[in-house]
């Protein structure tokens, strides 16, 4: 990573993004030896120009910034770091300095599918996912029938919270199917909008 430090007087922005929901928590500036910590301890660390002087966000109330990733943009004088974070993000107590809700909840499906895929490629003994590969796609296509069918059965029959507990298990082992057969759950979006069409 080489940054153009000598833009903004040996500081860079540094904007700060939820891993999971893709929101933008919060801006802050960082120098070389704040990068350097960011990177050496895995929680976002920033220079103060009040106080001048590093600080890790969290240091004081305990929500940390655990990095997951850190960029450069294309002028290599700005960081996009995406970030798992601990607690509300502002000092207000708002969940980001924009004064937003930290929730996309369809975003779930992303992680959901990233922890599949991590459990595809490591098999741990003693989880259900890993026993769902090893049974082979056969038995993982019968399970997304059964559960398509006790969706079904819900929708039509059934309870409202029912057809939302069905339903879930019939996406979950879906995604675990898709897996199996190298694709993602992403794929199939990338299908619909193929479809979709602007009336």
């Amino acid at each position: 990573m080489t940054l153009d430090f000598n833009k903004m007087d040996g500081l860079v922005p540094a904007i700060i993004q939820d891993d999971k929901t893709s929101k933008v928590l919060m801006l802050g500036f960082m120098n070389e030896e704040a990068l350097k910590k960011t990177q050496e301890i895995g929680k976002v660390t920033f220079y103060s120009r009040t106080k001048n002087r590093l600080w890790t966000k969290g240091e004081e109330s305990g929500n940390f910034l655990n990095v997951v990733s850190i960029k450069e943009d294309c002028d290599k004088d700005t960081l996009l770091i995406k970030v798992n974070p601990v607690g509300p993000v502002c000092h207000t107590g708002d969940d980001t300095c924009f004064k937003e809700v930290n929730q996309e909840h369809i975003m779930f499906i992303k992680y959901l599918q990233d922890f599949i895929d991590k459990r595809h490629s490591e098999m741990p003994e003693g989880s259900y996912t890993t026993s769902l590969f090893k049974s082979g796609v056969n038995r993982m296509a019968q399970k997304v029938g059964e559960e398509a069918v006790e969706t079904v059965i819900e929708a039509t029959n059934g309870t409202d919270d029912r057809l939302i507990y069905e339903a879930s298990d019939l996406i979950y082992h879906l995604i675990v199917l898709l897996t199996s057969k190298g694709y993602r759950f992403e794929d199939l979006c990338t299908e619909l909008q193929k479809r979709h069409k602007i009336n």
